[in-house]
């Protein structure tokens, strides 16, 4: 079924409802905020891109999506991949890839793909996601110490060097900041979770910057002040020898923003006691994707932190993720000059803080209680998408789950005795 679920909840839609939607997406909103701004920096764009897909994207998941209460727009995962198409392809190289991606995840939704999700080894999923997670907190080392670095890598292995040979630029009050923010985010999310802690210990962290002067970069200070109105809509440059030269890239944007909607909307489930539609998801995050990349936006997919911190604020229906996407609106109308004092090292912890969550380590213990062919095929995914790359890891991992899967059907069969008759 690819009817969008607000179809189904506006036939018994209330003012109660609404008010319920109306507060939890303003206060998702001000967790989207500043994790937009500092994805897209992380990515290796500017900060008015992560901006555009939260407003874009957020609005398109939540309008045509298969969840009540799914919340979309940029994420950590896919940081690792921007970066590379980026580096290699240039921006512009990264909007045919997410409109590519896009039409990927159509066709997908039309055929009825949704459903596939079921066969990609959770082993595999766990992998990358710890390795995207590595990878997120060493690329916020250099904001978070305050090391001067010309050019940093964007490989593993020739980054770690760079940044150790540049610890004798170490700013004291760099890291100050990075660490107060921190524990403000750690300190909120525990006092009150429901709060929208995220945006008060960034504030808090930008405002000690300010008011004591201190020699810290902020976004304004690198990246000049945020547009305060959205860019007008723009096809790519649609040439077919640039859309084979992107192809790989946009299904592996496609691949993940198909994966995770889908595991944010599982998790969302359990969460509502409700059923997604699976189908109706992957043709939302196909129409974003070719949304956003009309407004040069980023890849957008569901977010699991996100969504979650709607439900616990109280949102019922899509109508809290429109809210979500208008209110981003409204602030980048209205106060996108304030957003030029945000401390880049403030916005280096929420990302540090982001990926020791994609790393889920709390599952660990029971990742090491798994077979010892997940466990092996975790590991592989780990390394090949921290030291090799992302497309490789998933390639090499979601081909190799899939053949221990038959092998285990194979041995099941064998072992089968017909009983005598």
């Amino acid at each position: 079924m690819r009817q969008p679920k607000i179809l189904t909840t506006l036939q018994t839609y209330s003012w109660q409802l609404f008010v319920s939607d109306l507060l939890a997406g303003a206060t998702v909103a001000m967790v989207a905020l500043p994790l937009s701004l500092a994805i897209a920096i992380a990515s290796g764009a500017g900060p008015e891109k992560g901006i555009v897909t939260a407003i874009v994207g957020g609005f398109l998941i939540s309008l045509l999506g298969g969840s009540r209460v799914q919340i979309g727009g940029p994420t950590g995962a896919f940081i690792v991949v921007v970066f590379s198409v980026i580096s290699q392809f240039g921006y512009d190289g990264l909007v045919l890839a997410t409109f590519m991606a896009g039409i990927i995840l159509l066709v997908g939704g039309y055929f009825r793909a949704g459903s596939l999700i079921a066969f990609v080894p959770e082993a595999v999923v766990n992998g990358f996601t710890i390795g995207i997670g590595i990878i997120i907190a060493t690329s916020q080392l250099k904001d978070f110490l305050g090391l001067a670095v010309d050019k940093e890598p964007a490989d593993f292995l020739e980054k770690i060097p760079v940044l150790w040979e540049a610890r004798e630029t170490f700013s004291p009050a760099t890291f100050a900041i990075a660490i107060v923010t921190l524990i403000l985010i750690v300190f909120l999310r525990r006092i009150a979770p429901r709060f929208p802690g995220l945006i008060v210990a960034v504030g808090v962290g930008s405002a000690l910057v300010a008011l004591m002067a201190l020699p810290v970069d902020t976004l304004g200070s690198r990246f000049g002040e945020l547009p305060s109105q959205m860019p007008w809509p723009q096809l790519p440059d649609l040439s077919l020898s640039r859309m084979i030269e992107l192809l790989p890239s946009a299904f592996i944007i496609a691949f993940l923003a198909g994966v995770e909607s889908l595991l944010s909307a599982m998790v969302a489930d359990k969460m509502i006691q409700g059923q997604h539609r699976p189908n109706a998801e992957l043709t939302a995050q196909g129409i974003a994707n070719i949304g956003s990349a009309l407004f040069t936006g980023l890849p957008a997919t569901g977010a699991i932190a996100r969504t979650a911190t709607n439900i616990k604020a109280g949102g019922k229906t899509p109508v809290a993720g429109l809210v979500h996407a208008v209110v981003i609106l409204l602030v980048m109308a209205f106060a996108a000059p304030a957003a030029s004092y945000l401390a880049m090292p403030a916005l280096a912890a929420l990302l540090i803080i982001t990926a020791w969550n994609m790393t889920e380590p709390h599952k660990w213990r029971e990742y090491a209680r798994g077979r010892k062919s997940d466990i092996l095929l975790l590991v592989l995914t780990l390394v090949l998408t921290v030291l090799v790359d992302l497309t490789v890891a998933i390639g090499a991992g979601v081909s190799i789950g899939l053949a221990l899967r038959l092998s285990r059907r194979k041995s099941v069969e064998t072992d089968w005795t017909p009983p005598d008759r």
